[in-house]
This record gives C-alpha cells, sequence and structure tokens, in this order.
C-alpha cells in the first residue's frame, strides 16, 4: 500500500517536472510578442485584412449568405473597429448545395435536409499584389423542416442553416487566416 502512493507521488512528480520543462514552449496565438524590437500583434495584422464583397448575382440567396460570409469575417477579423489600412486582400468564391436527408412517406416532402457551403479562398498581399495563402473550407449544417404546411417555419430553418454554415465558414477562414500570421506558413 505504501509502495502504491510512493509510486503514484513520483509520477506526479515526474508529471509536474515535466509541465514545468515545457511551460515556457507554448505562446497563445493572440499574445503580444516583439520580433526584431517591433511589435507586431496579430490583431492588427487581422486588421489590415480587405475582405471585398463576394461576387454573386445581386438579390440571390448566394449573394445574401456572401453578405453573410463576409460581415462574420469582418467581424472577427475587425471586431468592432473598421480595420486598419489593407495590407491584404481576402478574396472569396463558394458554391452552396442542399440535399434531402429524410422525406416524408405520406407527403413526399423532405422533413431533414443539409445545407453545405464548399469556399475557396486567396489571400493577396496588396504591396506586391501576389498570392500568399489560399485555401479551401466547407461547412456542412443539417436543418430539419416542419411540417408540409408550415412553409414559413421551413423558409426560417433553411435561412438559419445558411447563416450557421456562413459563420462556421467564416470561423474556419479566420483561423487560418491567424494561422498564417502567427507562424508565416
Amino acid at each position: 500500500m505504501l509502495s502504491a502512493r510512493i509510486g503514484i507521488a513520483a509520477r506526479l512528480v515526474a508529471v509536474a517536472a515535466l509541465a514545468a520543462l515545457t511551460a515556457g514552449c507554448f505562446q497563445p496565438m493572440y499574445a503580444e510578442r516583439t520580433l526584431d524590437g517591433q511589435s507586431s500583434a496579430l490583431r492588427e495584422k487581422l486588421m489590415g485584412v480587405e475582405v471585398p464583397p463576394v461576387d454573386k448575382p445581386n438579390a440571390s440567396r448566394e449573394a445574401r449568405v456572401g453578405v453573410e460570409v463576409r460581415n462574420a469575417l469582418a467581424f472577427k477579423l475587425y471586431g468592432t473597429a473598421t480595420g486598419l489600412p489593407p495590407t491584404h486582400r481576402l478574396v472569396l468564391r463558394f458554391n452552396t448545395s442542399r440535399s434531402s436527408l429524410m422525406i416524408d412517406p405520406t407527403t413526399a416532402l423532405p422533413t431533414s435536409e443539409n445545407y453545405g457551403i464548399d469556399a475557396q479562398f486567396n489571400l493577396i498581399e496588396i504591396a506586391s499584389n501576389k498570392s500568399v495563402m489560399t485555401g479551401t473550407t466547407f461547412s456542412r449544417v443539417s436543418y430539419d423542416m416542419p411540417g408540409s404546411y408550415q412553409r414559413f417555419a421551413r423558409a426560417r430553418a433553411f435561412r438559419d442553416a445558411e447563416d450557421r454554415a456562413a459563420q462556421e465558414i467564416a470561423d474556419n477562414i479566420q483561423t487560418r487566416l491567424a494561422s498564417f500570421f502567427s507562424t508565416g506558413t
């Protein structure tokens, strides 16, 4: 019994020592740090990314989703501010999809659907007009469609799915941009 307690205590001491050795190796992504005597905050770099409007036909559902993605990205990059003078431009392109998951056997109408966005993005350095990062991301969200006679509820469920997918796309792109500016790759 005593040897078991000593063994557990020795393991805990070893874990604590290992944690103390590696504690200085990690730094939060959004932490302020200096490189070569200059302040290079990730927040300021993200605020220098211009997000132009997405090229989709006016008054289309995809145009509304494009505005939703752009607004979510702008809020994630700038917060409540308007951003700094742009150093980079983020060009977005995306396609949407919708597929039925479950069909009501009596009405032959879908009761559950998936909404998806497949997005491609290209980060361009404004000074050189060269692409410094490209990437793709996707989002798939499911939603239930209440009864066949509740048209407003069906339309609202679809719109909420579009909004959730747009937020997820913005989250993914913002994370990749933060990683790029944090590590340079």
